[in-house]
């Protein structure tokens, strides 16, 4: 049997049972979790330790053609995604099977949901092109960054970036739509205890596509084992980061989350 993770939008534990048991003679086997809307609880970290797990092959995602509008559930499948691609690489597989409803043109998605396969549910050889999609080789795309999530009522809402191979001369991260209230900079991979930032900046006014961010900033040199942290109030439409820049014409990365 090969492990997929089933994440349902769909409230219907009905629909869910149905799909298990249509999967199963297939050599599949389904776990999961009914999606919860609330990203002010974070609720979207809550299936992350399962999802990274070794052992599963794709994420499947139930979802109507308008929960795939809400901008709640595309900002929570965002973060989780995120922070699946920072685990299992930017390249793991997604698929999004639609209830109904038009298939959304990929440049509409939110920029981690924009690699997702597409399935209807009602499709006769649903299951068939599902083995197919856990059966082929993904190819290991490489990143010119890390980005990764952190998200809990108690810690609350963090975003952690770095450079994958050369060093930066520091960061910088935008929210727009949001407030960072927090800065650190520690060994990648998890919130940092202690931190001390080399000429901190705050507050930066950018303007990037009609979209105005608010940033903040560090010097501190990073390299692949360190990381700039961020702690964010609110749930931004996108971000915008990348290594620290006095010149006006400075390489930034912008992901869309909703």
């Amino acid at each position: 049997m090969k492990t997929i993770w089933l994440t349902s939008v769909i409230p219907s534990e009905e629909r869910v049972k149905n799909l298990i048991a249509q999967l199963k003679p297939y050599g599949l086997d389904v776990k999961g979790h009914f999606w919860e809307d609330e990203i002010s609880k974070m609720t979207w970290a809550k299936p992350r330790e399962e999802l990274i797990k070794p052992d599963v092959l794709l994420w499947l995602i139930l979802a109507s053609g308008e929960q795939l509008k809400s901008p709640s559930v595309r900002y929570g499948l965002s973060l989780l995604a995120l922070t699946l691609q920072a685990k299992r690489g930017i390249s793991f597989p997604m698929l999004i099977l639609q209830t109904d409803g038009e298939t959304p043109p990929a440049e509409t998605l939110p920029t981690p949901l924009r690699g997702s396969n597409f399935l209807s549910l009602t499709d006769p050889a649903m299951a068939a092109k599902l083995v197919v999609k856990v059966n082929t080789p993904v190819k290991e795309i490489l990143s010119e960054y890390r980005l990764d999530t952190y998200g809990n009522p108690h810690i609350g809402q963090w975003i952690e970036v770095g450079p994958c191979k050369g060093p930066w001369p520091g960061a910088m991260f935008g929210v727009s739509g949001a407030e960072i209230t927090f800065h650190a900079v520690g060994p990648k991979g998890s919130l940092p205890t202690l931190s001390s930032l080399r000429y901190p900046l705050k507050g930066m006014k950018l303007n990037l596509g009609g979209k105005e961010y608010t940033a903040w900033a560090a010097q501190n040199e990073l390299n692949s084992d360190t990381s700039y942290f961020v702690k964010i109030e609110g749930f931004p439409e996108s971000i915008l980061f990348g290594p620290y820049s006095t010149e006006e014409e400075a390489e930034a990365f912008v992901v869309q989350l909703k």
